[in-house]
């Protein structure tokens, strides 16, 4: 069978045949190890609990306590069957109106309030991954780049490159300044893009950061608006995590930057993807969202979305729910509120074992330092100590190398896609593993004293012996006539 699918290869184009996708990374490793041997709690309390991906699970009882009491938002019952033929047979790329205007309205508010979003920029797309794609190939030719700055989501390398060509070119980021961007590692990415021949057209960054959980300041989105501006280079902003920091007058999205500082860049350069996977928790109905400050990019971008529409059905519903401004309220505030608990939960817990993760408080996971777990400071000890993790632990987190991260022994822990029950079970099992590992480091530790001391007696004897021997260098007799 293999062998004839190899065949069968060279009848296909190199796109679809390539290894694009990144299915060989760790990071879908270990949704494939979770897979085949899933966490259940009655029928498979010993499998793997699925920590590597992250899904906003927390708040589906408000989403459905809203459904309830508005049975006329879904075009398949009875109260709102009669708009059934009118959703049907829509198929206008521009999208419904009223779907638009209240996707504009839910992201102004997850951002506080503090700037507006024009509904008529709001191009649809299949999900951020639909997003991402398009506007790659809107912006750049096959074997040009973007800039990254790392650690960053695995899934851009398929997302931006596997059918565009287009290339990715880290931005290396590191612990030494909490994983921050400088303009110096900004200014060396470029520098080495320049002697390499390869033409950079855009800065991509992720506001909230996957994986960190951090975001940019007010000061770090002026330089970097300022960097593109001076490269004349366009900047991606993938803000799909906005609605998740837990205190939302902290966040800062790259278009108050624009509305603060109209003159410090061309608004032509700036593009913001966006989708309603992680703050409303419904990766299933492929909900994203391009937002060009760019009129080209918007009627560009609007004719590629017919590849990856939003079903009209999916876009009805979503545009009653998110027009009821009172539940999108009370949604948001209760989302931020769980998630910091679970997220302050896990933080609280883990430290109590002497584990830590970068300060965070966004996003639907947390930065683990297990650094020192590691048997040397290499990349090759992260995945030997990733099995162990998978393995043995039977925990699916995604190691750091997968996210291209600089240093070994980064871990990224997702906290929203699972119960109480489950969270408890996995905290359960990082303890024990790690009061084993500490009782292991405390037998070893007492074994090598042990050793050292009988090493110490028997070279104490042997240096007694040494002296009472005639052949002791003490007994020399030149050593007898010096003294």
């Amino acid at each position: 069978m293999e062998v004839a699918l190899n065949n069968s290869n060279k009848f296909l184009s190199n796109i679809a045949t390539n290894d694009g996708h990144g299915e060989n990374s760790s990071y879908f490793d270990g949704w494939k190890a979770y897979d085949t041997n899933p966490y259940h709690p009655e029928n498979n309390p010993t499998g793997v609990i699925q920590m590597g991906l992250a899904e906003n699970k927390l708040c589906f009882d408000l989403i459905q306590e809203w459904m309830e009491k508005h049975p006329e938002a879904s075009i398949c019952t009875p109260e709102g069957g009669f708009d059934f033929k009118e959703i049907a047979i829509f198929q206008d790329y521009h999208g419904l109106p009223k779907f638009r205007s209240a996707i504009a309205n839910f992201m102004s508010r997850v951002r506080g309030g503090r700037v507006k979003f024009n509904p008529d920029r709001i191009v649809m797309s299949g999900g951020a991954t639909g997003a991402h794609e398009t506007v790659a190939f809107c912006l750049a030719n096959p074997g040009e780049a973007f800039l990254v700055p790392t650690p960053y989501y695995p899934g851009f390398d398929r997302d931006l490159r596997w059918r565009t060509g287009v290339q990715l070119l880290p931005v290396v980021c590191g612990s030494w300044n909490k994983f921050n961007i400088s303009l110096a590692a900004l200014e060396e990415a470029y520098e080495k893009a320049k002697e390499s021949n390869i033409k950079v057209k855009g800065l991509l960054i992720t506001n909230p950061s996957n994986p960190l959980g951090t975001f940019y300041d007010k000061e770090t989105l002026k330089t970097v608006v300022t960097f593109v501006n001076h490269k004349n280079i366009h900047l991606i902003c993938d803000e799909i995590y906005a609605g998740t920091v837990t205190n939302d007058n902290e966040f800062v999205s790259i278009a108050e930057i624009i509305q603060e500082f109209p003159t410090i860049c061309n608004q032509n350069l700036i593009h913001i993807v966006y989708s309603l996977s992680k703050d409303m928790g419904f990766p299933g109905f492929r909900v994203g969202i391009i937002y060009s400050y760019n009129d080209t990019v918007v009627n560009i971008a609007r004719k590629m979305s017919s590849f990856g529409l939003v079903s009209t059905q999916t876009q009805h519903m979503i545009a009653s729910m998110l027009s009821d401004n009172d539940f999108v309220e009370n949604f948001v505030s209760e989302s931020r509120n769980r998630l910091a608990n679970r997220h302050d939960l896990f933080n609280r817990e883990l430290a109590q074992v002497g584990i830590a993760s970068l300060k965070s408080n966004a996003g639907l996971f947390f930065w683990m330092d297990l650094r020192r777990f590691l048997e040397k400071p290499t990349f090759d000890s992260e995945m030997t100590f990733w099995r162990i993790i998978i393995n043995e632990i039977k925990l699916n987190v995604s190691p750091g190398s997968s996210f291209h991260c600089s240093e070994p022994g980064w871990f990224r822990v997702c906290f929203a896609n699972m119960d109480d029950e489950t969270v408890t079970i996995a905290l359960r099992r990082i303890k024990a593993f790690v009061l084993k590992n500490k009782m292991f480091e405390i037998k070893s530790k007492s074994k090598k004293a042990c050793w050292q001391n009988n090493l110490h007696l028997k070279l104490s004897s042997r240096r007694l012996e040494d002296i009472m021997s005639p052949h002791s260098p003490l007994n020399s007799p030149l050593l007898r006539a010096q003294n």
